[in-house]
């Protein structure tokens, strides 16, 4: 046989290639479940959030240093200012950082000790940095696996090193991920966060809202202050946007206790 002639499916240079894209999209829709079923994950618990929240801890202590290096207010450059006030909001946002990764753990554990394996809840993540990272370590601090879908982005690290490496997946097309967070979930919390938790909400409401989705998945927003402040949703109810009832697709909560407790009803084990 001639060495320099390949198989279709051994030649790299095609597929990666523009016309080869019909395959790679459907090896990236093929090889996470096949995997996922293979390690018996039918279940998760998806957690959305920023990108941009650290531990609380460390977010005070970067505010901090910044504070001492730079002069007193009225000597601040508009450099400066831009740079305290980003540090600011950081620490205010990184309070829910804390608050997801003992949810997380919270939930993995009480998972763990009421189901058999191939009946267990998984926490899910975007397994990048910030909420994403909160929810992968809670689940790892009660030594449970746990699920990342991380995605390829310029400006962003790859899959956080807390997240289970088998169930650790790093997608480039946005929809394939989408499709996985969507696919075993039975629960979506979605923690303060900017366009992508965004889109990732809006469009799990509205595929619940048209009946595209079947099964029932509780979501739950979490952070009065962040989601009240941001979205007055009654007036999508006001501009005949939604219905009333569009309205009961999601509930606000707003600490760690609610939170399980609500889950943890809504999940548990059968008798």
């Amino acid at each position: 046989m001639d060495k320099d002639i390949c198989k279709a499916y051994e030649n790299l240079d095609f597929l990666h290639s523009h016309e080869a894209r019909p395959i790679r999209v459907l090896c990236e829709l093929m090889e996470p479940g096949h995997k996922l079923k293979e390690l018996k994950v039918e279940n998760t618990i998806v957690f959305f959030g920023s990108a941009r929240s650290k531990p609380y801890d460390l977010a005070k202590e970067e505010l901090s240093t910044l504070k001492s290096k730079h002069p007193e207010e009225e000597e601040r450059t508009d450099e400066q200012k831009v740079l305290l006030q980003k540090a600011e909001n950081i620490v205010l946002l990184s309070k829910y950082f804390d608050e997801a990764q003992e949810l997380s753990r919270r939930l993995s554990l009480w998972s763990k000790n009421n189901f058999h394996e191939d009946e267990r809840y998984y926490v899910c993540s975007g397994g990048g940095p910030g909420m994403m990272e909160a929810a992968n370590k809670g689940a790892n601090k009660a030594d449970a696996k746990s699920v990342a879908l991380g995605i390829s982005l310029p400006f962003e690290q790859g899959v956080n090193e807390f997240a289970t490496r088998e169930l650790s997946f790093e997608f480039h097309y946005f929809f394939i991920r989408k499709f996985y967070f969507l696919y075993h979930a039975k629960v979506v919390i979605a923690f303060p966060g900017g366009f992508g938790t965004m889109d990732e909400l809006f469009e799990v409401l509205t595929l619940i809202q048209t009946k595209k989705v079947s099964k029932d998945i509780k979501i739950y927003l979490y952070g009065k202050d962040f989601w009240e402040g941001l979205i007055n949703f009654n007036q999508f109810v006001k501009w005949g946007v939604v219905s009333p009832e569009d309205l009961e697709l999601f509930q606000i909560i707003d600490d760690i206790d609610t939170a399980y407790d609500l889950i943890t009803t809504d999940l548990k084990p059968e008798a």
